[in-house]
């Protein structure tokens, strides 16, 4: 398994990752902050959605090109490029996940976490 980041890490990761989103226009991107929380598989969750499968793809290869270019870092794992509905790329302390609309409101991910601190990341003008 990846290894664990320092708080400091943690929170340059997360921005450089809003960065990959908004660079392909990522709609209502919002950070989970999961620390407090039992049972919480890592420290954040960064959510977004795109308005077809072709800008999912593009969102995640933002993402994942950003954090390699800023911070020379690689997701652990990555899944879900096949379908493009919904991309997974976990950073270890921090998982990245990129929907189609339809099926980030199925899975309402921020509902599942309602205890979290939820931050909604104004979009770039």
């Amino acid at each position: 398994m990846g290894k664990k980041k320092r708080l400091g890490e943690v929170d340059k990761l997360v921005e450089t990752i809003v960065a990959g989103m908004q660079e392909k226009k990522a709609l209502d991107i919002k950070t989970l902050n999961l620390k407090g929380l039992e049972n919480a598989v890592c420290d954040y969750f960064v959510i977004c959605h795109g308005s077809s499968d072709r800008q999912v793809n593009a969102i995640a290869k933002s993402v994942d090109k950003t954090v390699k270019e800023k911070l020379s870092e690689d997701p652990w794992h990555a899944e879900g490029f096949a379908n493009s509905e919904w991309i997974l790329l976990d950073y270890v302390n921090v998982v990245v996940h990129i929907f189609d609309a339809e099926k980030r409101e199925f899975y309402n991910i921020e509902r599942l976490w309602a205890d979290a601190d939820i931050n909604l990341i104004e979009d770039r003008a």
